[in-house]
């Protein structure tokens, strides 16, 4: 692989998969909006391009001719409902120009960041051949992404070398909004109750190397399933705990609580209009059980999975390192 465009990179997993082609010896063109932060990017040497990601014009022409992959990573993943119009436009339209333009451009391969949650919360376990249930998701981040993924499957008719990643919960050095907030308030003893749930948990680093994977041998037309390190909401607070060698002394907080506590927030942030800390949407993921049990990607990609002390651990020295941990959530 010589060159690869990149939507997403200022977001901590992008630039974990920017980095690995960078060491592969790729030229890549990293996809951006007009105000993101890209003082990382530029400091790495990639070619950087501004645009509305809905633009297939400018994106476009932002993808080099006969480009050998393209990594649409760019998400809106919002659980806000205000929200839901914008993300649906990032998600399902971005992800529409973002085909066009590709197919457009004579790219080669073209690698789709899903997630598992476009399975829905039907099943608790589940592989690639279980049926995904996010078409009729009310949560719009898992019904946007399964809707993504049609844009996706449309490029694959019109010849697009396409194929979707599904990963979980992905944790990870640059991380400082997604898994960072709950490693924070569990470093600075203010989380208020640990949640109930379970899932799986993968290194960004991870992911990355299996997105490149599958640009150079995954099947087109196939969704894989990334597994990650099967471990609760609890162990994560407790390595958290241990890391910072403070007494856990929250609990595991019930389902009911946490949810009706979100429909509280939620009436809150109604009359003040600002986004509250806790959704419904955000609670009910938090509260879920969900694994994987599919060989598939370790198979064909040659995914490895790393335990979850160590993801868990790479987030919090980065964040220590960075002198975030202590900062205000």
């Amino acid at each position: 692989m010589k060159t690869a465009f990149v939507t997403g990179a200022t977001g901590f997993l992008g630039r974990h998969l920017v980095e690995q082609l960078l060491a592969k010896g790729c030229s890549v063109t990293c996809f951006h909006r007009e105000t993101s932060d890209v003082s990382a990017l530029r400091a790495l040497g990639v070619t950087l391009a501004a645009g509305r990601l809905t633009d297939t014009e400018a994106v476009a022409k932002a993808i080099p001719q006969a480009c050998d992959a393209v990594f649409h990573v760019a998400a809106n993943t919002n659980t806000w409902s205000k929200r839901n119009a914008e993300q649906t436009k990032d998600n399902v339209d971005g992800t529409r120009a973002v085909v066009v333009a590709a197919v457009t451009q004579g790219a080669k391969r073209f690698v789709h960041t899903s997630t598992w949650g476009t399975w829905g919360h039907g099943n608790p376990v589940v592989d690639e051949s279980s049926p995904q249930l996010a078409q009729h998701a009310w949560i719009n981040y898992e019904r946007t992404k399964w809707l993504a993924e049609q844009e996706v499957k449309t490029g694959l008719a019109q010849g697009l070398e396409a194929v979707i990643v599904n990963p979980p919960h992905i944790m990870g050095r640059y991380d400082t909004t997604s898994w960072a907030r709950l490693i924070k308030l569990a470093h600075q003893g203010k989380l208020p109750g640990v949640p109930p749930g379970t899932g799986m948990f993968a290194h960004a680093s991870d992911v990355a190397a299996a997105h490149i994977a599958a640009a150079e041998k995954g099947r087109a037309g196939e969704l894989y399933l990334l597994p990650g390190a099967e471990g609760s909401f609890e162990d994560v607070v407790r390595i958290v705990c241990e890391l910072s060698g403070r007494e856990m002394k929250t609990k595991v907080m019930p389902a009911f609580a946490i949810k009706l506590l979100a429909r509280v927030k939620a009436i809150g942030s109604a009359i003040t209009g600002k986004e509250p800390d806790l959704t419904p949407e955000s609670a009910e993921i938090v509260c879920s059980h969900m694994t994987t049990r599919s060989t598939k990607a370790k198979d064909e990609l040659g995914l490895q999975v790393r335990p979850l002390r160590e993801s868990v651990k790479d987030s919090y020295d980065w964040l220590k390192a960075q002198g975030l941990l202590d900062k205000p959530v």
